[in-house]
């Protein structure tokens, strides 16, 4: 039977993180009576040989409704691709997943759970091949990753964003402005798109659709012409126009990822040039990520915390724990590598567009 398990948490943090750590060591010490550590700093922490936590009853007891992570997070940590530089500038792309196997061993531990994204279930798919024992919790504000229905920190970030679309509604009514909110969003419009309906927008721009800025154009001049003279557009910061590309503020070198940002002012420019009115731009960037976690990112959080322990009893290495409906199930971690788009003829784009919210 399993004695010892550890948790680490990867990728980016998210609201709700602390939620599955503590689910993760009540589970695990008061149904099985095993021994909890945290490993910290995601994977970085795993081969570098970082102190562990111990995750004691009293060590987890007041984290439900703390954001961000207790263990630390480490969004570009890959053992399978570590980036070393040297003192000649030089960049050298080092495989230390071999530490890492060997630094689970040392540990003592007889399973291992892994919160994060595709890019974590990616690294643990890897390293399950290589005789890991470790079952996966899914976790990501973009709700974009494959085969669960929700992630934990999505619904937080989506009421970050309908809060703040809110605000900005009141103070472009009261000036007659248009409002540009740049919200998260790399590959998938999920937050853009929930937050947008939900908070009123009159244009929604997504990473799925490429848009023309004059669609939004004719839209603002509408509304102008009906007697609305505000208008809110919400901007993924992975939306491009059509035949364009993504926006980076800053760029990928030396085989680093870059990083988006950038397009809501880009928006900003292009629709004060077509249409009579200020223009205002707001970027909520990290704001999103931050903060308590809401109720029912608290309760899902717990629950594929609770599960993933359960999946560590029953050895399903390489397998992670997802949402489907009302029930929690196990799906493999290779099936949850491929992002989930919105669909740009699916229902909820459709839904928006029935009521007159454009895409561009």
């Amino acid at each position: 039977m399993t004695k010892r398990i550890g948790i680490l948490t990867g990728g980016g943090d998210a609201p709700g993180l602390n939620a599955v750590i503590r689910a993760v060591a009540l589970t695990a010490i008061r149904r099985y009576g095993w021994e909890v550590v945290g490993i910290r700093e995601g994977f970085d922490g795993l081969y570098a040989g970082l102190p562990t936590i111990p995750l004691t009853e009293e060590r987890v007891r007041d984290l439900l409704a703390r954001g961000g992570t207790i263990l630390g997070a480490a969004n570009r940590g890959n053992p399978f691709a570590l980036r070393v530089e040297h003192d000649d500038g030089s960049i050298e792309v080092a495989d230390v997943s071999h530490e890492a196997l060997t630094r689970i061993e040392a540990l003592g531990l007889d399973g291992l759970i892994v919160a994060g994204g595709d890019g974590t279930m990616s690294i643990a798919h890897k390293l399950v091949l290589m005789g890991a024992k470790i079952v996966g919790v899914p976790k990501t504000i973009d709700n974009d990753l494959n085969e669960t229905d929700v992630t934990f920190g999505f619904d937080t970030a989506i009421r970050t964003a309908t809060e703040a679309l809110d605000k900005l509604q009141t103070t472009a009514e009261s000036h007659h402005r248009v409002m540009v909110l740049e919200v998260m969003g790399r590959h998938a419009g999920w937050i853009a798109l929930t937050s947008g309906v939900s908070g009123g927008a009159d244009a929604i721009l997504i990473p799925e659709i490429p848009f023309d800025i004059e669609v939004v154009c004719q839209k603002i001049r509408d509304l102008q012409a009906s007697g609305r003279h505000y208008s809110l557009v919400v901007v993924a910061e992975g939306a491009a126009p059509v035949g364009g590309e993504q926006l980076y503020y800053i760029e990928g070198k030396n085989g680093s990822e870059g990083r988006l940002g950038g397009i809501g002012h880009q928006v900003g420019n292009m629709l004060s040039q077509c249409v009579d009115a200020e223009v205002r731009v707001t970027v909520l960037g990290h704001v999103q990520r931050g903060g308590q976690p809401t109720a029912r990112d608290r309760w899902l959080a717990s629950r594929f915390g609770a599960a993933g322990v359960h999946y560590v009893a029953q050895e399903k290495w390489g397998y992670m724990v997802a949402l489907q409906g009302t029930q929690m199930v196990s799906v493999p971690m290779d099936t949850v590598i491929n992002l989930k788009f919105v669909d740009p003829k699916g229902d909820m784009v459709q839904m928006a567009l029935d009521m007159g919210i454009v895409f561009g």
